[in-house]
């Protein structure tokens, strides 16, 4: 009796992948391949590969749909390649191929990190309040440490056009908006508009990571009490500007989203979850910004999580999205135009 090889995971050709790997790293893949799609992502596509001695990540662009420089692998793989060493820990970056022949997709390949990601305040809780709390401001720390970093000393003085950056983005997402929008959401042009209408001054620019939140980071998660943030992952959206709206988002994902049950969820329902307040606090004291205008700050992230999450809700109606839960995603997208709204005019 034999027993059939094992499917692909949609989206990687393990055997041309392997082809490409021993090409391009001789020596480096010992035995066959296979391997598993991480769920969890709700955007670029993350495997984890292993020739049964040694593990990797493989990271490319969704299946179909996808909007103009929201899945750059050649950004992701330049900036995890230039932070290594400096204090923000990020895996090692092995390979970058841009050449869609192999997987139909360009991708690169990362080191494997152990770790975990905490993506629900169900999960957090098993840590207890101490852990909870530490582990949590041990995430704003990290990001003050990400804002530290000088973008020329490591190779990135070019990695964006930071001089008009707020504006330049509010205009971005409205034309991601765009581009997905196959239905009215009402009040989304209203918190556009508003947010148009009140730009702060933004401080000197660093590089932002664009996504920063705790399910994007690995941590230790030993029962021993090692709650040490092993990885920041998921940069696809990095780049130099406003450090401020890294610490908006990040607010924002400490925000209680008022739903029992949510695809998207944030972790502030954990014991021992530092309020939003608090997490501000000890990034203005750790980072010496004026954190004022972070009401603003917030309320954009608000607005481009709802963008985000239309056009994840949009390729789920074209049948183009790979993993579970994907079918309540549209239900959220009013949920973050409301919040966004209420945030901006009460501050």
């Amino acid at each position: 009796m034999t027993t059939a090889p094992a499917e692909d995971p949609r989206g990687l050709d393990l055997e041309r992948l392997r082809g490409h790997l021993d090409h391009a790293l001789p020596g480096l893949v010992s035995g066959p391949l296979s391997g598993r799609l991480i769920e969890g992502g709700r955007s670029n596509l993350t495997y984890e590969i292993t020739d049964g001695a040694s593990r990797w990540v493989v990271r490319r662009p969704p299946l179909g749909h996808v909007l103009a420089t929201a899945h750059d692998m050649r950004r992701e793989h330049r900036v995890i390649a230039a932070l290594r060493g400096t204090a923000v820990p990020v895996p090692g970056a092995l390979l970058l191929c841009e050449d869609e022949a192999v997987l139909g997709a360009p991708f690169y390949v990362m080191e494997y990190v152990d770790g975990v990601p905490y993506r629900t305040a169900g999960q957090l809780a098993a840590l207890g309040p101490d852990r909870t709390r530490r582990a949590v401001l041990a995430l704003v720390d990290t990001l003050v440490d990400l804002h530290a970093v000088d973008p020329g000393a490591v190779g990135l003085g070019d990695f964006g056009r930071p001089e008009g950056f707020l504006d330049r983005q509010l205009r971005r997402w409205g034309k991601q908006l765009a581009a997905s929008r196959g239905r009215e959401l009402a009040g989304i042009d209203e918190l556009h508009g508003a947010l148009g209408r009140a730009l702060p001054a933004s401080p000197a620019p660093t590089v932002v990571h664009g996504d920063f939140r705790l399910d994007n980071v690995l941590i230790g998660g030993s029962p021993s009490g090692d709650d040490t943030i092993r990885a920041v992952l998921d940069w696809e959206m990095s780049t130099l500007g406003d450090p401020l709206t890294d610490l908006g988002l990040l607010v924002m994902y400490s925000s209680d989203l008022g739903l029992t049950e949510s695809p998207v969820s944030t972790t502030s329902g954990a014991p021992g979850h530092p309020s939003p307040a608090e997490l501000i606090e000890r990034y203005a004291a750790r980072s010496g910004r004026d954190t004022g205008a972070i009401s603003w700050y917030t309320a954009f992230a608000w607005f481009k999580l709802a963008v985000i999450l239309e056009g994840i809700h949009y390729r789920y109606t074209l049948g183009q999205t790979v993993g579970a839960g994907f079918d309540r995603i549209g239900e959220l997208v009013p949920v973050f135009i409301e919040h966004g709204l209420t945030t901006l005019q009460e501050g």
